[in-house]
């Protein structure tokens, strides 16, 4: 495109806030091409508030934000890396690194390791509740974690209450900005249950004293079937999505929920979902919000107790919600065997993509990997492959399943607590089995270097 003389176009012409609105409107792919036809173009489509817009546009003003926060300030002194590169290293992502989170102070009491348990992110602090533990006895503790300012620190763990909701394992328990809301679960009677809480965080002092309310939801006479080992997540604010698990009487389920609560979080209402197609039967799985109208669910255990990769993407715009099944193919690569896994986690992350960690295979052996899956990879020139086996560099943890993980408000940390792993087997043990109790973060690899 020639840029002086009667040859310009008219788009040439426009003034530079005119073509910033036309940029931001296009997709990755034709604002990368756009910008290589001249210099103009080029110009604005490499400045750095531009990308910081698109970056907005395509992770959310709270994630860009909370990096604005803690990430830049942390690792740069303040500095911000240019949102162009970062972008793109994000969209390359190839490596993680694993770090072990300690109390710093020996004598503080810690959570006992657990299984099945719920871990979330909530006011810059872990909060842990329930699970399994040694014995085959459901906990009903609830735990939470003060973080430093590097969010890699735990300060100390503070346990806040105990008793409410009831003890339990297998149930789901997602945030929606300070508040919990949780559902369901299995007691040590192997009872199954249906009853919605509402949890609410109050710190109290600066040290470190903090209050959690539990109450239970008014969900009025309509509710799911009870349940434990069931997928769930929050899309939006104040709205929860469960599928599938265990019922009463054993058998898989795969029916889909969603429970909108009201804005005051008094009261809630559950309505069922049916579509077809939808994802077959199955537990111990994982259902995760990609966006404001799309959620994933990965994996479990189907009614043939076989263990599942199928990917699922249930679509709720535009008012005609509908399950499409994602389909890849994996036939000519070295790690297809690995894939298929129950009791694993799948988390957002930053970029919009889902990090799937450990969990089991359909031999009961459990894994240790990182996993990204990108259902939008097609859209991007950065991105290619729609699953990735990531490098992990650091604390090497053992291979779990059936943990409870989290990430912060940017995306670029997660949290992994507990989970079932491989022990010694000891004389009066019927198998090798134990619980953890340890706690880790997992950071991107997104440096400039």
């Amino acid at each position: 495109m020639e840029e002086s003389g009667n040859n310009e176009t008219p788009i040439c012409n426009l003034v530079q806030d005119h073509l910033f609105s036309i940029l931001f409107l296009l997709p990755i792919n034709s604002i990368l091409s756009f910008a290589l036809t001249c210099k103009k173009f080029n110009t604005l489509a490499s400045s750095d508030a531009f990308w910081e817009s698109i970056c907005r546009r395509e992770w959310g003003s709270n994630c860009v934000d909370a990096l604005k926060d803690s990430y830049f300030s942390a690792n740069y002194g303040g500095e911000y890396m240019p949102w162009m590169k970062l972008y793109q290293r994000v969209s390359q992502l190839s490596s993680i690194s694993c770090l072990r989170l300690t109390d710093p102070v020996a004598d503080n009491l810690v959570p006992c390791p657990r299984a099945s348990h719920s871990l979330n992110f909530v006011s810059n602090c872990l909060v842990l509740f329930g699970g399994g533990c040694e014995g085959g006895r459901h906990l009903d503790d609830t735990w939470v974690a003060h973080l430093g300012c590097d969010l890699k620190t735990i300060l100390k763990w503070q346990k806040v209450t105990s008793g409410f909701p009831s003890g339990r394992f297998g149930h789901i328990c997602v945030a929606s900005g300070d508040f919990l809301i949780l559902f369901g679960g299995i007691n040590d009677h192997g009872i199954r249950q249906n009853d919605t809480w509402i949890g609410k965080i109050a710190k109290t002092s600066e040290t470190f004293g903090v209050t959690l309310f539990w109450r239970q939801l008014d969900v009025g006479p309509a509710a799911p079937p009870p349940r434990g080992a069931h997928a769930g997540c929050c899309m939006e604010d104040r709205r929860m999505f469960i599928h599938g698990g265990i019922g009463p009487d054993g058998v898989r389920l795969g029916d889909f929920w969603i429970l909108e609560i009201s804005e005051n979080f008094c009261y809630g209402t559950w309505h069922e979902i049916v579509t077809h197609p939808s994802p077959p039967p199955r537990s111990g799985h994982t259902l995760t919000c990609i966006d404001n109208s799309r959620t994933l669910l990965f994996g479990g255990r189907g009614l043939g107790y076989n263990v599942l990769d199928d990917v699922w993407v249930f679509n709720a715009s535009e008012g005609h919600p509908e399950w499409v099944r994602v389909r890849f193919d994996l036939s000519n690569t070295p790690w297809e065997s690995n894939l298929p896994r129950v009791g694993h986690s799948a988390t957002l992350i930053l970029g919009g993509k889902l990090l799937v960690y450990g969990g089991e295979d359909s031999r009961r052996h459990r894994k240790n990997d990182f996993w990204l899956l990108d259902v939008n990879s097609y859209k991007h020139r950065f991105c290619t492959k729609i699953w990735k086996r990531l490098k992990s560099y650091g604390y090497k943890p053992n291979a779990r399943s059936f943990h409870a993980a989290c990430s912060d408000n940017s995306g670029r940390l997660l949290y992994i607590f507990g989970g079932m792993v491989d022990g010694t087997l000891q004389p009066a043990e019927s198998s090798g089995l134990r619980f953890n109790g340890d706690v880790f973060a997992i950071e991107l690899c997104i440096t400039l270097n």
